[in-house]
């Protein structure tokens, strides 16, 4: 066997809890991995009970002993990875004021830097936030928002200590270093500051870790005092604060996964009330900016049956959905991403056959043109900036064989700049590499894009092992953009590919409709049509396939492994949400309820119970001979909760019939996202492609 196990693989116990909905009665074998006192855990991990760390650690023990031999090798890929890495980087500045903003990583630094320097004249730089110097006595360390005053004199940033996404939020001084005393704990991570540079809003979490009221904290009063501005009621839905392009308009946005209303305050007049911009209507989406010459606001929307999206304009004074009129017609199959409104320009970010362009138009007289690459599959996006008043948009672009490219565009010469070139030390050329876009052919006729990437010279006589990546959920589309991780596979004689399957937005608005509710399954059966695709063009064989996913894409590996055990050799699922429908049943999470939009209420609905029965991973382990299999889970994650992978394998445990791995991997001092540091998530990914060489006998 190419990845040798140890003996003696612990076996949790069974203690069977036993629970009837809509006249229907499960069992649950493994229920006891779930600590009751959750909640208190996302701050305080040491109080997990005992028997349930003492399983974990197992787990972990196994896992340890079973990459033993693989030690050598996860070291290599590490150091290969990291030396695609330019260590000391720094972003592109950007211009506010009398200052330029940038962020910057040193030698070996695993946080980031928050710096600045004048924007003419002398160019000695202010380090404003060091990372590395704030995580120092932390196990775990990321930072989540960062943002400037207005005037330029404040900071406000936070972190989170523990992965659990509970932000502590701080203001400091931009002059002298200093932290102000003004600290707010469990925020959701952002703030957006008034235009008094002393008042701002922010997004507390509550018990349940929902991110549910907007408070305004103004500096030097205690945070008991501050005043909640905003309160949602409907478990149902997210709150989020922002800020328009023109600094006008504070927005508190309220959505859930199909539906969303938002609030408007006056930065100028920050102890206003909320004003209600348009009414929330169900299934109607909009996200709006501020076009404050014209005194107009500009919308992004699905209203009135623009699936794909269009624009609209409104005025200031009376925004509520009477008044919209058409400035773009909704254009099917010509996905609207996002816009962003600068003084004299629009920008907005449009899909087209699965390829992203920038579309530029000018507020004054209504002429647009695009920005475009003709690369077979790329990814394009604008990066926005800290400036209403400029002619300047900066976009950034790359492909699975191009490194990331930065261009600032001049939208009135129509002129493009390259400000920074992605650099790959080790060495990079993009003509030792093929990239192809095909398209598998789904049970209903269907076609799913696959991106690829192999290294050119590659024999793809069905003898390729092949890495395919997948995720398909919540709209989110997966881009074919440049990675040195995988560079690590690919040169080792891997074909990586991803599956654009449905559940994303790839193909527009109705590729996300088709892999939601009970038209979920869609998403699993583009994944295997994807594969076998793969191996029926000959870029790999039945069998000869690593899947990876995580998150939903976790679901999404259990799913698959269910129902195309044989397709695959290996699966790869990281905080994986293979519990579905007990997670679904209980609305105590945290995203319960907000995501009952994407796949259905079982509490109070049957056709959805029975829905989520028939593909919950969880649910559908059976006696297969299942692929190897690695699952990894953090311990503090408040998005796919620990106890998810953890029973998942338990189960696959106790009824596979192959001697293939099983592994559960805990990360005991981090949540979702798995390490914060840049090189300790390094080693994460090394672990994971060691396992794929492993399992494919190339060691």
């Amino acid at each position: 066997m190419p990845l040798p196990l140890p003996a003696n693989a612990p076996v949790a116990a069974q203690k069977p809890v036993s629970d009837t909905r809509h006249g229907i009665t499960r069992t649950d074998a493994y229920d006891w991995l779930r600590d009751p006192e959750w909640q208190a855990l996302m701050k305080d991990p040491s109080i997990l009970q005992t028997d349930i760390r003492s399983y974990l650690e197992a787990e972990n023990a196994y896992a340890d002993e079973t990459f033993k031999p693989l030690e050598e090798l996860r070291e290599q890929l590490f150091e290969e990875i990291k030396g695609r890495i330019k260590e000391d980087d720094s972003s592109v500045p950007s211009p506010h004021g009398s200052w330029l903003y940038y962020t910057k990583y040193l030698t070996g630094s695993q946080h980031p830097i928050f710096c600045r320097k004048p924007r003419e004249g002398e160019t000695d730089e202010s380090i404003i936030l060091d990372g590395n110097v704030e995580a120092e006595e932390e196990a775990y360390f990321k930072i989540g928002g960062a943002a400037r005053s207005h005037d330029d004199t404040l900071f406000a940033w936070s972190a989170d200590l523990k992965g659990s996404e509970y932000f502590t939020l701080k203001i400091r001084d931009m002059a002298d270093g200093q932290d102000l005393a003004d600290t707010i704990p469990d925020c959701s991570g952002g703030a957006v500051w008034a235009l008094d540079n002393k008042t701002l809003f922010y997004v507390r979490v509550d018990e349940n870790h929902r991110a549910s009221r907007v408070f305004r904290h103004v500096l030097g009063t205690d945070v008991t005092d501050d005043v909640c501005v905003y309160e949602e009621q409907d478990p149902g839905f997210f709150v989020s604060v922002g800020e328009t392009q023109s600094g006008q308009y504070i927005v508190i946005s309220v959505h859930d996964h199909q539906t969303s209303e938002c609030y408007l305050i006056d930065a100028a007049a920050p102890k206003g009330d909320p004003r209600l911009f348009a009414a929330r209507e169900a299934g109607i989406e909009y996200d709006l900016e501020h076009d404050a010459p014209r005194d107009r606001f500009l919308i992004v929307t699905n209203a009135d049956g623009a699936e794909d999206f269009k624009l609209v304009q409104t005025p200031t004074a009376t925004p509520d959905r009477a008044n919209w009129q058409d400035l773009v017609a909704h254009r099917p199959g010509i996905l609207l991403l996002g816009q962003i409104a600068y003084r004299d320009h629009h920008v907005r970010l449009e899909r087209e056959d699965g390829l992203n362009r920038l579309v530029i138009r000018s507020l004054d007289d209504g002429t647009e043109h695009d920005i475009a690459f003709d690369e077979k599959a790329y990814d394009l996006s604008p990066m926005g900036g800290l400036e209403y008043k400029t002619t300047v948009v900066r976009f950034s672009y790359s492909s699975m064989t191009t490194p990331e490219q930065v261009y600032d565009y001049d939208m009135v010469d129509r002129t493009r700049q390259l400000l920074k070139e992605q650099e790959v030390p080790s060495g990079h050329n993009p003509d030792d590499y093929v990239t192809e876009r095909i398209f598998a052919t789904a049970h209903d006729g269907a076609q799913v894009p696959i991106s690829l990437i192999y290294r050119k010279g590659l024999n793809l006589d069905r003898k390729a092992p092949c890495l395919l990546y997948g995720y398909g959920a919540y709209g989110i589309s997966i881009p074919a953009s440049f990675s040195v991780s995988r560079l690590s596979l690919v040169d080792r004689g891997f074909v990586y590919a991803i599956a654009h399957i449905r559940g994303g937005k790839e193909r527009g608005y109705g590729w996300y409709k088709q892999g939601k509710l009970d038209k979920k399954p869609n998403t699993f059966s583009d994944f295997i049509a994807a594969g076998e695709h793969l191996a029926a063009e000959g870029y790999t064989s039945q069998g000869n396939i690593t899947a990876h996913g995580g998150s939903a894409g976790g679901m999404l590996m259990g799913a698959v492994a269910n129902m195309a055990p044989d397709l695959f050799k290996g699966i790869i699922a990281e905080v994986a949400f293979v519990d579905v429908l007990n997670t679904m049943l209980d609305d105590t999470l945290p995203l319960t309820p907000p995501e009952w939009f994407e796949w259905g209420n079982p509490i109070e609905d049957k056709p959805a119970y029975e829905a989520i029965a028939a593909y919950s991973p969880y649910d559908n382990v059976r006696a297969h001979a299942y692929p190897h299999i690695l699952a990894l889970a953090g311990l503090t994650d408040p998005r796919v909760t620990y106890w998810e992978p953890a029973k998942w394998v338990a189960k696959l445990r106790a009824h596979s019939t192959s001697d293939h791995a099983i592994l559960l991997k805990t990360n005991m001092e981090a949540g979702h996202g798995g390490a914060a540091g840049r090189f300790e998530r390094l080693k994460e990914t090394a672990l994971t492609y060691a396992f794929a060489l492993a399992i494919h006998d190339m060691t």
